[in-house]
């Protein structure tokens, strides 16, 4: 079987993984490769990690295109994603409809699971609006920091802390089993993400890198991005 080469941030593991069947039937390729902080994965392109599509947010995308490290005709956008808050199933859910609000729930939580705050997109994010809320310096003990947001949600599944929360990008707390999706973050602390598809100019399989990019980003693919956490512009 041949295979497809991505790397992509975290925030599109989910979606990808609900469309490799689709694709492989179409191509006759599975899909392989890295979900990552997205700093990290084009740090790997720009090293030479073979990859023959890359999905990253929009600007990093924008800046490889520069780069001449992927093909500029071949770059779609795949969807908006908001930087969300996570529970576990089962403990009562967040609503954070302020900064005040969000800062009590920050404070009320023994620990604080969050992607890379140096290299993703959610976790540097995530800092900033602690050190915005005031609150940075009296919680950094309890940030528990991975390398993406999958992981981060994935120990926060298992951890035994009694009052944990999340924070990272909606798509990868979607695909966790174990934690719930408890609303985005409040207006002036909110962020979305535009992810976007592009094909490599070291690709050997373009031709097949494209179809993907075309199957993400299809107007029948609509439900299955809402269902994994994307939402269109429009939206």
């Amino acid at each position: 079987m041949n295979t497809l080469n991505i790397l992509s941030g975290g925030a599109a593991q989910g979606l990808v993984k609900s469309l490799a069947p689709v694709f492989r039937t179409q191509t006759g390729f599975d899909i392989a490769g890295e979900f990552g902080a997205v700093g990290a994965m084009a740090d790997k392109l720009r090293k030479g990690t073979p990859a023959d599509i890359i999905i990253l947010t929009a600007t990093i995308v924008a800046r490889l295109s520069e780069e001449r490290l992927v093909v500029p005709t071949s770059i779609k956008d795949v969807g908006l994603v908001d930087t969300a808050l996570a529970v576990r199933a089962g403990d009562p859910s967040i609503v954070a409809k302020d900064s005040a609000s969000l800062r009590a729930a920050f404070l009320a939580s023994d620990a604080i699971f969050v992607p890379d705050t140096k290299s993703s997109t959610a976790g540097i994010h995530v800092a900033k609006v602690l050190a915005q809320i005031g609150i940075d310096n009296e919680v950094s003990d309890r940030l528990r920091i991975y390398p993406n947001g999958t992981t981060a949600m994935r120990h926060m599944a298992e951890t035994d802390a009694r009052r944990p929360i999340g924070c990272t990008q909606a798509t990868e707390i979607i695909a966790t089993e174990g934690i719930v999706l408890s609303g985005s973050l409040p207006p002036g602390c909110d962020l979305a993400t535009m992810y976007t598809a592009a094909v490599t100019t070291g690709t050997a399989a373009a031709q097949q890198a494209q179809s993907l990019i075309d199957l993400l980003t299809a107007a029948d693919a609509n439900e299955l991005r809402n269902h994994a956490g994307f939402v269109s512009r429009s939206n």
